[in-house]
């Protein structure tokens, strides 16, 4: 919503300075989102008076003139045409800035002639794209006055945010009732005088009973001999001003009264009418071409306004091109009606027309300033045009607005924590229109004005008073301590959420965020689908599924990410997986994918591709993180379809699976179009057991062994199915005292160990902690961690 001061100042009387006036507007919820003043980058240019031009005697296009700018005599050369003596232009002196050209303006010689400044075109100021000549100024044009006075640009736009709510606001009027009501000046009064009907108007108007809904009023009035054209100054300046392109009188009238008291209306040419106006639905099928130039077709549920030819135009949003008004019209039909707010909204937006009709009849207008509208209209015709009016034709009625509701003065402070006087209270509501009588026990009944639609309980009532006097007055209360000790800030889980971020950024992941829906296919490949889980309005077809995996957008993302020559992508995401509708079917998972190079190529170093033992340290470096036993997980191969069935696995503390990981299976990548070769994991937060709570705050003291470490290497044959898992396991607690640690180091299958059968290394670290290992010590280790192995996995030391 724009408008300048000059217009606001139309209906308030006010002598505060724009400044003061953005400050209120802002406190009282009419958020100004910029204030222009286009007068301050026009500063430096005054009128000035061209004494004498004369031709350049270097030059044929240029002239040397003597320019009078109220200060004196100046020497300036000018390339314009139209440069003459005897006009007058803007002048613009050394050292001004150009806005149009963006130049700062210095003393010259152009072809051995000094120029002291410039004669500027309305393109060198900003103000349009016209340089075939500079700006002439009339004859009365006051000598050295600044040129932003002399042509209304002096004049600061206001622009403001308006919230859905505050449809009364949307015209000038309606911000100068809130100002008023702040104590920013008076609001001035507003009532158009009634029009004498000279004669029956030949144009009627009716609604048919089950249209009153669509249409509860319908106003008309027909004005006969009118002389369209231009709009007067004043007129073009202000709807300049808030960005609308002046057309001519009868339009820009329109647009003014809709633009000042919020009351959109429009003007038919009456000539082009055939028979009575009426709003109509069920005209389905039906098309016409609207003012915008743009052909529109109908469905039942939209308001048409239609006479005996067909459509005209669309009840509340914009009217048709083949009754428009033109530079020939002599006669005119005004049009002044109710459109119901929810059709308006739904009509506007299935055939996508924005227009400022339609902005306020979707918010809701006054219901009440039907006839005070086509009243302005008709005053300003005849005061641009001239004519003669008729009687009024009326269809409908206003549908009632009348409510009362009560407000209680204590609750100002009990629901906006300010104890306002009910004096106070009184006062501000009665200048917002409000009409406020008190009963015995001092409760307040507010009657609120037809055009405050947004009201509908004393808690509204309680914020229009907090509103006008002041959010400002609310007092800094702190909140009790409920304890002594604080509690955390975040709960285990959301903590959990921070840490599982911030583990996987660190190793190198970029962290996505994806929608919780995918295609129902997509859903049924990763386990999804249910009834349960489907979307019964989803914003897509291919968005219509809660999704049971995170894998799935995030493959799409990589997918998307080549595609755009991005190849060597690493993502995750935390969020929630779907699996069943019940409140305990939704789990929170940590997902990452990892595809392209793991290694950017380089001369120092070979490249390589992600593999299943990346993603698998993924994953535990998150359950690590997060406190869980990684010491005693278990790794199967049991992974779900979606990944390779050989490339793949799953850890697990006995029976509860924590994580599972993997190459993707190629079917599950294709599906997602991306290419194979994708590998992922997927963390379930919610089922990793919470950290063993340690005895105190205090870190455990280090304990260092005085004694040298012993390692010792092993080679067992085992059948190729035997996980290489199990021999770690089993060497590892053949003496939990001594093996500090076991690893895998060699993998080997082939000639030389049979078939069916593979060779793995282990390598051992044996750390005494009470004395130093003596052969017979390490010998003893050696056999029980053979034997060890041997009764879990059937392995035996390779010769």
């Amino acid at each position: 919503m724009k408008f300048t001061l000059s217009w606001l100042k139309q209906h308030l009387e006010t002598d505060a300075p724009v400044e003061t006036i953005a400050e209120t507007l802002t406190r009282l919820g009419l958020e100004v989102e910029e204030v222009v003043d286009r007068s301050k980058a026009l500063a430096p240019f005054s009128v000035a008076y061209v004494v004498e031009a004369k031709q350049h005697p270097n030059a044929d296009r240029l002239r040397v003139c003597q320019v009078d700018t109220g200060a004196g005599i100046v020497q300036v050369v000018c390339g314009a045409p139209n440069a003459r003596t005897g006009m007058k232009g803007v002048f613009a002196p050394p050292g001004t800035h150009i806005p149009g050209t963006g130049i700062d303006l210095k003393r010259s010689l152009i072809r051995g002639e000094e120029s002291n400044g410039m004669l500027v075109s309305e393109r060198e100021l900003g103000l349009s794209d016209e340089h075939d000549g500079i700006i002439e100024l009339p004859d009365d044009a006051a000598l050295g006055a600044p040129f932003a006075v002399v042509v209304g640009l002096d004049d600061p736009v206001i622009e403001i945010g308006l919230t859905p709510d505050r449809a009364d606001c949307a015209g000038v009027r309606g911000v100068a009732r809130d100002l008023a009501a702040a104590g920013l000046g008076t609001l001035k009064a507003y009532d158009p005088p009634v029009a004498r009907g000279g004669f029956a108007s030949p144009i009627g108007v009716e609604i048919a009973d089950d249209v009153r809904t669509a249409c509860p009023l319908f106003v008309g009035r027909y004005v006969r001999g009118v002389k369209n054209g231009p709009s007067p100054r004043w007129l073009r300046d202000r709807l300049e001003a808030i960005g609308l392109r002046p057309i001519s009188a009868l339009v820009d009238m329109t647009n003014f009264v809709t633009m000042d008291v919020g009351r959109p209306l429009h003007v038919f040419d009456a000539d082009k009418l055939h028979g009575t106006v009426t709003p109509r639905l069920g005209c389905g099928g039906q098309s016409f071409r609207a003012l915008n130039g743009k052909d529109y077709t109908l469905d039942d549920d939209m308001t048409a306004i239609c006479d005996a030819s067909g459509v005209l135009g669309l009840g509340g949003i914009i009217g048709g091109e083949r009754t428009g008004c033109t530079d020939a019209t002599v006669n005119v039909f005004i049009e002044c009606a109710l459109f119901d707010a929810v059709r308006t909204a739904m009509t506007g937006r299935k055939l996508e027309i924005v227009s400022d009709a339609r902005y306020r009849f979707e918010r809701g207008v006054d219901p009440q300033a039907v006839f005070a509208g086509i009243e302005r209209a008709t005053q300003l015709i005849l005061e641009l045009c001239g004519g003669e009016p008729s009687d009024l034709v009326v269809a409908g009625a206003v549908p009632p607005w009348h409510r009362r509701l009560p407000l209680r003065p204590s609750r100002a402070a009990s629901l906006g924590g300010v104890d306002v006087p009910s004096a106070d209270q009184r006062r501000i509501l009665e200048a917002l229109g409000f009409g406020v009588t008190e009963t015995a026990d001092g409760t307040l009944q507010a009657e609120v004005p037809s055009w405050r639609k947004d009201v509908e309980g004393e808690a509204d009532l309680v914020e229009e008073v907090l509103r006008v006097y002041g959010f400002d007055h609310i007092p800094a209360t702190p909140m009790p301590r409920v304890g002594t000790v604080s509690r955390p800030g975040i709960s285990p889980v959301q903590r959990r959420v921070v840490m599982a971020r911030r583990i996987l950024a660190a190793r190198g992941l970029g962290e996505a965020v994806t929608w919780s829906f995918i295609s129902g296919p997509l859903a049924e490949r990763f386990g999804g689908g249910q009834p349960g889980l489907r979307l019964v309005n989803p914003i897509s077809t291919e968005l219509g599924v809660m999704r049971p995996s995170i894998l799935p957008n995030l493959v799409q993302a990589v997918a998307r990410n080549a595609d755009r020559g991005f190849p060597d992508v690493a993502l995750f995401e935390v969020g929630p997986a779907y699996h069943t509708p019940e409140p305990d079917g939704q789990a929170l998972v940590a997902a990452g994918v990892r595809s392209g190079n793991q290694v950017p190529r380089h001369w120092s170093v070979p490249t390589r591709v992600p593999d299943v033992f990346d993603v698998k340290a993924d994953a535990m470096a998150v359950l690590m993180a997060l406190g869980a036993p990684t010491a005693n997980l278990q790794t199967t191969a049991d992974a779900p379809d979606w990944y390779h069935p050989g490339r793949s696995g799953v850890l697990r503390l006995g029976p509860t699976v924590l994580a599972q990981f993997g190459e993707m299976h190629p079917a599950a990548v294709s599906l997602l179009d991306g290419k194979a070769g994708v590998v992922a994991f997927e963390v379930f937060l919610d089922a990793v057991p919470p950290a063993k709570k340690k005895a105190g705050t205090a870190r455990p003291m280090l304990d260092l062994s005085a004694f040298q470490p012993v390692r010792r290497d092993f080679a067992f044959v085992v059948d190729r199915a035997v996980d290489a898992e199990r021999l770690v396991r089993a060497a590892k607690g053949a003496d939990k005292a001594l093996v500090a640690e076991v690893g895998v180091f060699d993998l080997y299958e082939g000639a030389g160990v049979g078939d069916g059968k593979k060779s793995l290394a282990l390598a051992v670290t044996l750390q005494p902690t009470k004395k130093t290992l003596t052969d017979q010590d390490i010998e003893g280790v050696v056999h029980r961690i053979v034997s060890a192995v041997a009764k879990a996995t059937g392995g035996v030391l390779r010769g």
